[in-house]
């Protein structure tokens, strides 16, 4: 075996060594376990929808974050509301029109263990697209489709703005 080859098997096993011990620095932690998910203020109760956007929402919430049936749970309280717009349009024979549709969700969490603490206040926006094709009981159910996914997209960043305000 030439000074080459065990320098090189020598300099591989030292960078791998190197990368492991680089590696073995870091830590990851998972948003659904852990310190942040066993927070108190994770201990939530939520209020009973009152459209399907809103159900929507609160049924994403509660399946990421949890549900608490405490009496002093803070209550969250969302509302949400949808728009639906045309998109630009050009002047063509295609019937097809392209439509976006933009939620939006106001999120507020507010205690209800006899403290003054302020209620917090989260309010996301989230937009989906679908396109008009000019047949009505199609263009209603796409809109509804595209409203849905874009409360799922806005529950999401709702979820995400809580665990970021709570990790503080």
């Amino acid at each position: 075996m030439s000074w080459s080859k065990a320098l090189r098997r020598t300099g591989l096993a030292g960078f791998v060594l190197s990368v492991g011990v680089a590696l073995g620095a870091c830590s990851f932690s998972p948003v659904y376990s852990g310190a942040l998910a066993e927070h108190p203020g994770l201990n939530l109760a939520y209020a009973k929808p009152t459209t399907r956007l809103e159900q929507i929402v609160y049924q994403e919430l509660s399946l990421r974050l949890g549900t608490s049936t405490a009496e002093t749970a803070p209550l969250v309280t969302v509302t949400a509301s949808s728009s639906a717009g045309d998109m630009m349009v050009t002047s063509t024979t295609n019937p097809a029109k392209p439509v976006e549709v933009t939620v939006t969700a106001t999120l507020t969490i507010t205690a209800r263990d006899g403290s003054d603490t302020p209620p917090t206040i989260f309010t996301r926006t989230a937009a989906a697209n679908y396109t008009r094709s000019g047949q009505v009981m199609a263009d209603n159910a796409a809109g509804e489709e595209a409203a849905e996914r874009a409360a799922k997209s806005a529950a999401e960043s709702l979820r995400l703005g809580v665990l970021a305000a709570l990790s503080r």
